[in-house]
């Protein structure tokens, strides 16, 4: 059994995708282990995409990530980092599959609904964020 991270970004949660977006994992066959809406503060954001920080767009993320709520999820099931990446799609909503969250949410790049980890090392850090 695997477990992931997954975030419902905040213009997922204001614009209310957060049961669509539970719906679609559950429809297949992943199981919520854990779920919390919380308020990021910039430094919060700062530290949870730590990573990025020398990328240009660090900046306009965090911006975002702390602009308002945000849904964190524990998703676990077989083989689901790579499950939950198929069902969010691709990064740049243009380029997802059609029917994947961010095909059918998306409004940019960045404002794409949903964050997931892509490694098993990178869940196991992001879930250690948001949950003791």
């Amino acid at each position: 059994m695997e477990r992931t991270l997954s975030i419902i970004k905040p213009d997922g949660t204001s614009r209310g995708l957060i049961g669509e977006v539970i719906s679609r994992f559950e429809k297949n066959g992943i199981k919520i282990a854990g779920m919390k809406m919380i308020h990021l503060s910039k430094d919060d954001a700062k530290a949870f995409y730590a990573v990025h920080k020398e990328r240009p767009f660090f900046d306009s993320l965090t911006d975002f990530m702390s602009s308002g709520p945000i849904v964190a999820l524990i998703l676990e099931g077989e083989n689901v980092i790579n499950r939950n990446r198929e069902i969010m799609g691709a990064t740049n909503f243009t380029e997802a599959v059609p029917g994947t969250i961010r095909r059918c949410f998306a409004t940019d790049i960045e404002k794409n609904v949903v964050h997931g980890s892509d490694s098993p090392e990178s869940a196991e850090f992001e879930i250690g964020y948001f949950f003791q």
